[in-house]
């Protein structure tokens, strides 16, 4: 029984996690281009270099595209190429600003900074998904040696 169970888990699970994932960035990608997203003056004092009616909608279509790549199994390594140029941008506000991201430096975040920190979350969620992008082909040979155990 156990086996089955963790085989249904398997099979479902990277599904789910794939479009969890693309619903979270499309949400939050569609916020930013309508400008209101919570973290959108976060992003703004992030990037103070380019104006944020020029950067957040930019950001928010980025991020609704990675949302979208990442529903289409062909497009998964597209997505993955957006997601992983656009998350170290992300971590930025730990180093540029460290006073809206930390209470008590470095243990104690504020809420920003959880949201922040959230995206590691996201990036290893990434690496999963991205590790199935080539198994449509191996799928059939997996199954075999599982039946084989």
């Amino acid at each position: 029984m156990d086996r089955r169970i963790a085989l249904l888990l398997e099979r479902i699970g990277i599904r789910l996690l794939r479009y969890s994932l693309a619903i979270v960035f499309i949400w939050f990608g569609a916020l930013k281009v309508v400008d209101l997203s919570p973290a959108a003056d976060l992003v703004a004092a992030t990037v103070s270099w380019i104006p944020r009616e020029v950067f957040l909608p930019i950001l928010g279509v980025w991020e609704v595209l990675i949302g979208v790549f990442l529903l289409y199994r062909p497009t998964i390594r597209i997505a993955l190429a957006l997601l992983f140029l656009q998350m170290p941008g992300t971590m930025l506000p730990l180093v540029l600003l460290p006073e809206v991201a930390f209470v008590d430096f470095p243990f104690v975040v504020t809420m920003e900074g959880q949201y922040i920190i959230k995206n590691l979350t996201l990036i290893s969620a990434a690496f999963v998904v991205g590790g199935t992008a080539r198994l449509r082909g191996r799928r059939d040979e997996r199954d075999e040696q599982r039946r084989m155990i």
